[in-house]
Formats: structure tokens, sequence, C-alpha cells
């Protein structure tokens, strides 16, 4: 815990510093949700491709999953999407012309989360 995903458009690649991202991610998860800096998991999945309503070229999205255990506040939770939101801006450079559509969400992991580490 936190679990985070960040789903992010392949033409995105180049412009998307996701090592400096995941970092700040991680610091301020700990500092916003008083998560444990070790226990900060970010994994990146590019996607091929993207349709936004009837275009398949010309936008390009990012995605922000960060799952965390219950007991945090909703306004916690909206800080930490908040501040997910402005790493984005400084970590993520689009080509110009192409339309970024950026989103991030924090949910609580159900009561069945179990991990282990080995």
């Amino acid at each position: 815990m936190p679990q985070i995903t960040v789903d992010y458009s392949a033409d995105l690649g180049d412009g998307f510093d996701r090592p400096g991202f995941a970092k700040a991610l991680h610091e301020a998860t700990v500092g916003i949700a008083a998560a444990k800096p070790q226990a900060c998991k970010t994994r990146f999945r590019r996607t091929e491709n993207i349709v936004v309503g009837p275009e398949t070229e010309g936008h390009a999205h990012v995605h922000v999953h960060i799952a965390l255990l219950p007991g945090r506040t909703e306004e916690t939770r909206a800080r930490l999407t908040e501040t997910a939101l402005e790493l984005l801006r400084t970590h993520l450079k689009a080509d110009p012309g192409v339309v970024l559509h950026a989103s991030a969400e924090v949910r609580e992991l159900d009561a069945s989360y179990r991990m282990f580490e080995g």
C-alpha cells in the first residue's frame, strides 16, 4: 500500500518523465496520506490506442489510480488527487496539437486486500 497504477498513451513516452513523476507522487503520498515511503509502489501501463468520441488521432491520455488502505478522509483523498494532477503538469509534455486528457482518482482498497513480501 499504496498501489499506484498510471495508464498513459504510448505517444507520450518520451515526453513523460515517469520515474520523476513516481518519485514526486510517492513523496506527496507520504506527506498527504501518511503512507510509508517503502510501501509506495507505482506501475506504468502503456496504452497503444485511444479513441476520444469519433476521433482516433490528436488525443493522448493519462489516468492515475491511487489505492490506499481505508481510513483517509475524503479531504485527504481529494488533496492527493489534486496533487497527482499538478505533478502530471510538471512531469508531462504532450506534443503541440495533441489534446491531453489527464485524470486521477484515489480510492480505498477493499477489505479483502492482502499482500506479502518475499
